[in-house]
């Protein structure tokens, strides 16, 4: 059932990202994050995004706007790695803090903490009319490849901030997506290493069933990404986003208060 759940997220999630800019992350985290602990969520998912867009790059990879890539993504790779490392020694501790609720321990981990504050900050963000226009001028691309990368090796949430600074980069639909694409492999490929440093040994990530989890979720996320580009032009996502919206608020406020992060 668990691998069902979660490669019907990746499968709906990898076909409405490829036209529409919803990330395929941002949908696909609060699922893992019912499985895993909240920094293996995150490098599990992180697994998937990146082979989802390995599979993108083969499809629509041509069409990179390479000058853009490199601008946006060489900051956007040390900003990867320094959130990537924040994320494994928010996870090296013990509880935040210990409450007891009902005859309950809530007692979550820095990174639950953080990971949840996050999918709720940019869950209510999605819904917001004025930060789905946001646009930032293209001189500031360098720095919003920080930030991105940041955000990114954190808790896996890159695809909104990624397409804020870009929107104004001058480049066609088709020039946009594919520009993307290869930004969000890089950081992935920066992003990773540091999660295998810090979960080594993790058996959340070495266990035969959390493999199948995880292959059956690109498998999933592959066929998603090639239903998108052959049957969807334009992805209308106004309801999807209020859906994966609420389940952000409500995963993350169980992560944040240690409901799921065991």
């Amino acid at each position: 059932m668990e691998i069902i759940l979660v490669s019907l997220t990746a499968f709906a999630g990898s076909a409405l990202t490829l036209y529409s800019g919803f990330g395929l992350g941002t949908v696909l985290l609060p699922a893992m994050a019912l499985l895993f602990p909240a920094e293996t969520a995150v490098a599990a998912t992180a697994i998937v995004h990146l082979s989802n867009n390995l599979f993108k790059a083969g499809l629509v990879g041509k069409n990179a706007d390479w000058p853009t890539v490199l601008r946006f993504g060489v900051t956007a790779v040390f900003g990867a790695i320094a959130g990537a490392l924040l994320l494994g020694a928010l996870g090296g501790g013990g509880p935040l803090f210990v409450v007891e609720v009902f005859g309950r321990s809530l007692a979550p981990t820095g990174s639950a903490f953080v990971i949840g504050a996050l999918l709720i900050i940019f869950a209510a963000l999605e819904l917001q009319p004025w930060f789905q226009k946001l646009a930032f001028p293209a001189r500031f691309m360098p720095l919003g490849g920080a930030f991105t990368g940041f955000f990114g090796g954190l808790s896996g949430q890159q695809g909104a901030l990624r397409s804020a600074f870009l929107l104004k980069s001058g480049l066609d639909p088709q020039r946009f997506i594919a520009t993307g694409v290869m930004i969000a492999i890089l950081i992935d490929l920066a992003r990773l290493p540091a999660y295998a440093i810090s979960l080594a040994g993790s058996p959340q990530l070495t266990e035969i069933q959390s493999l199948l989890r995880i292959a059956a979720a690109i498998l999933a996320a592959f066929a998603g990404a090639w239903v998108g580009a052959r049957y969807f032009e334009k992805a209308t996502i106004g309801f999807v986003r209020i859906i994966v919206a609420a389940m952000m608020i409500v995963i993350g406020a169980a992560l944040a208060l240690g409901l799921a992060s065991d």
